[in-house]
């Protein structure tokens, strides 16, 4: 079991930065890849990032602008959000996948923490 927690949302204005970080538990976080997904009202769960060992990968729409980092050490990794846009908005998802293959479909991930809320005002 890998219990993941979210944490730095909050509310930006547009142009601005947030960090978002995800600590996991357990001993072998090193050998998972990581994702952030996120999820706008009345809309499905969406892919923006995720990492593993040998690289990361980004959806288009966050693409120059977001960067995904992990820390094995700490068991933590982190998004960082800048010139962050009010479609941005949305809450954010951090997922576990068991293997190192870095996934876009929500489906592929086995463990997700509890989201944290990221609001960008015009």
């Amino acid at each position: 079991q890998v219990l993941l927690v979210e944490s730095g949302g909050g509310l930006v204005q547009a142009g601005g930065s947030l960090r978002l970080s995800c600590a996991a538990s357990g001993r072998t976080f090193s050998s998972y890849a990581m994702g952030w997904f996120r999820q706008a009202p009345g809309k499905e769960r969406e892919f923006v990032a995720a990492i593993n060992w040998s690289g990361m990968r980004y959806a288009d729409s966050v693409k120059g602008r977001f960067t995904i980092s992990r820390d094995n050490a700490k068991n933590t990794v982190y998004l960082q959000m800048n010139s962050l846009k009010p479609e941005d908005t949305a809450v954010y998802y951090c997922a576990a996948r068991t293997t190192q293959a870095m996934g876009v479909h929500p489906s592929l991930y086995d463990y997700w923490g509890q989201g944290t809320q990221v609001t960008v005002s015009s």
